[in-house]
């Protein structure tokens, strides 16, 4: 049996912020964001995979599924400002927990990405948190931005567009604590590269579990022939010694 995993994804204006990289070429957060998560969604084929997006509030995009070229497709049309701005960090984790909660996969886990800190919705981050934990769902958190300042596209008074320099503001002491009260982790993604591998770590983490388990099993398995081939071995020697004049 798969894990099921719900990917909460920030869709808040800041995710438009141009410090990240595709194939060589500049590009907004939320583009390379898309392009990892789908990566990561075809290395787990045999799990059920949610996606829920959020700015000022959650909104679900795909419940648990195992269509995951459907999924893929509810992936490629997230987009900056397809909910009110703002970043509701608690209510994308209790969302996304009610969706875990009458789950009865072995594992259930929650990949929450997001660029700033939390500044709208009425459950605070670390107690929906708690009630992850309580219900035995693992969080792993993941800040996405450069240190320091970032370029983000802005109009001005005639329509032109052009970048500024903005601060990065994550908060990650809340981010890792969330992280740590339910058996997750929490990484920082300065650039598409770090991305990329902090997926990768989080996709090797969940498997672990299931190659031990089958390694067990098999020397068990080993255990119980070697035992079974001495019986019969032993029953072998009887009959020889019985049939001996």
């Amino acid at each position: 049996s798969g894990i099921d995993i719900i990917l909460a994804v920030d869709v808040s204006g800041s995710m438009e912020a141009m410090d990240f990289s595709l194939q060589g070429q500049p590009a907004n957060r939320l583009e390379v964001v898309k392009s990892v998560v789908s990566q990561f969604i075809d290395e787990r084929p045999n799990d059920r995979i949610g996606l829920l997006a959020f700015g000022g509030r959650p909104y679900l995009v795909s419940p648990l599924t195992l269509d995951h070229d459907w999924l893929r497709n509810r992936l490629d049309a997230l987009k900056i400002g397809m909910v009110e701005d703002g970043t509701a960090i608690g209510s994308a984790i209790g969302s996304s927990t009610n969706r875990l909660r009458e789950q009865e996969a072995k594992s259930r886990i929650i990949i929450l990405l997001t660029d700033g800190v939390n500044n709208v919705g009425t459950i605070p981050p670390l107690i929906a948190a708690e009630a992850a934990e309580t219900l035995g769902i693992k969080i792993y958190t993941i800040g996405a931005g450069t240190k320091g300042e970032a370029p983000v596209p802005v109009r001005d008074a005639f329509g032109r567009r052009r970048l500024i320099q903005a601060k990065v503001d994550i908060d990650e002491k809340t981010l890792t604590k969330m992280a740590e009260m339910t058996g997750g982790q929490y990484f920082r993604a300065t650039d598409t590269s770090s991305l990329e591998k902090i997926y990768k770590m989080i996709n090797e983490m969940e498997t672990t579990t299931h190659i031990l388990k089958q390694f067990e099993n098999r020397r068990e398995l080993f255990g119980y022939c070697i035992l079974l081939g001495l019986v019969f071995t032993l029953a072998e020697l009887a009959v020889s010694r019985r049939r001996l004049p």
